[in-house]
């Protein structure tokens, strides 16, 4: 079975990609789809670091082209409601499936899956909807258990961990909390 996992930076991916490969897939391909990261010297900096974390690990990682406009356009007028993550996780989790069901994948997952920051009930739930509208499967697990290590894990091999989701709001509202 191959799997296509959606990553959104190189320190959430270790735990889960550890995790996919003592399973029964025969292939774990990244896909590093992540309009929504900006500036774009903070994309460049998460997918380095991606890249070598995937480099480590020995896993191969997709980098589609880097179109920030897509992502705004998917949230203007949602920028101050919650619905703005929802519609990004939409965005991003049906851009992933859409390359699985297209390139001969079995099924696709996301390491959003690992955040304790992120709505995980929605994410999964997203995630469900988007492989019934796509007709690819959607592997669900809770990689929530492996946040921790791989933060510790991260921190040890000194990749850039990040302090914010990506996107512009959510720097915003840091900024305005410290």
């Amino acid at each position: 079975m191959k799997l296509l996992l959606h990553i959104c930076c190189g320190p959430c991916a270790l735990y889960p990609v550890k995790e996919l490969l003592d399973k029964k897939f025969d292939k774990i391909t990244g896909f590093f789809y992540n309009p929504n990261i900006h500036p774009p010297s903070e994309y460049k900096r998460r997918k380095d670091t991606l890249s070598a974390a995937a480099l480590k690990i020995g896993f191969e990682v997709i980098i589609p082209d880097y179109k920030m406009e897509e992502y705004f356009r998917s949230v203007l007028s949602k920028e101050d409601s919650p619905e703005r993550c929802s519609l990004c996780w939409e965005l991003r989790l049906s851009e992933t499936a859409n390359f699985a069901k297209g390139n001969g994948f079995d099924a696709f997952t996301t390491t959003l899956l690992v955040s304790p920051y992120q709505d995980h009930e929605k994410v999964k739930n997203i995630g469900k909807n988007v492989a019934e509208e796509k007709g690819i499967q959607f592997y669900y697990q809770d990689f929530r258990p492996g946040f921790k290590d791989a933060q510790e894990q991260a921190k040890k091999e000194n990749l850039y961990r990040q302090k914010y989701c990506g996107c512009v709001f959510s720097e915003l509202e840091r900024a305005k909390v410290t």
